[in-house]
């Protein structure tokens, strides 16, 4: 089931343990392009879409709620710039955090195909379409197509990090999986700060 929302999520949506979390925006440069769309799943499959409208982010009081709740993990695919304008837009921390992205680089060493289409075709055996990524999403009205693929961005997270959870304990490896989600928190503070987290860190 999609469920479509403007500027927030309705106040009784509850989410338990976890939720599937995207984005989509008008660009990949935090500070510059908008939030346009924030898609959730929970653990039963439920898909719920809000539109953000522009200068509306305010009104996105549920969602700030959701994302800073401690006792509902968030799990995203390359939580990375996710979280940053998330963020950014919203004035928050998100937290905590399992990144399937980076779950499936300490798991599957084997390889070096770790975007979500290839995840999910080698893990789940899904094919899912990636045709709709750049387009634009700050339009008023979203096309079904672009509807469909942004569904099918958070739908089978869930039932990925259910499968690297069990090849990262297979290979010993939960742990320091558990310690990279936590730093990740700190990278959109180190960003937003005009600070290269992988220059901070070099000779």
């Amino acid at each position: 089931m999609v469920n479509l929302y403007r500027n927030d999520i309705p106040s009784d949506l509850v989410f338990q343990n976890s939720v599937a979390v995207d984005t989509e925006t008008m660009g990949l440069v935090t500070k510059r392009d908008r939030l346009c769309l924030v898609q959730l799943c929970s653990e039963n499959g439920d898909v719920h879409l809000v539109q953000m409208q522009k200068n509306m982010y305010h009104m996105a009081e549920n969602l700030r709620i959701l994302f800073t709740k401690e006792s509902v993990l968030k799990i995203f695919h390359f939580a990375r710039f996710d979280i940053s304008i998330l963020n950014y837009t919203f004035d928050i921390h998100v937290a905590p955090i399992y990144c399937t992205k980076v779950a499936s680089k300490l798991a599957r060493t084997y390889t070096d195909r770790h975007g979500l289409k290839n995840l999910c075709k080698e893990v789940l055996d899904v094919d899912i379409s990636k045709q709709e990524q750049s387009s634009d999403w700050g339009r008023e009205q979203l096309s079904n197509e672009q509807l469909k693929y942004a569904a099918g961005d958070v739908l089978y997270l869930h039932g990925l990090r259910s499968k690297l959870d069990k090849m990262l304990i297979r290979e010993g490896r939960m742990d320091i999986a558990q310690k990279c989600f936590r730093i990740l928190e700190l990278f959109p503070d180190l960003e937003l700060a005009n600070i290269d987290p992988e220059e901070l860190f070099l000779h």
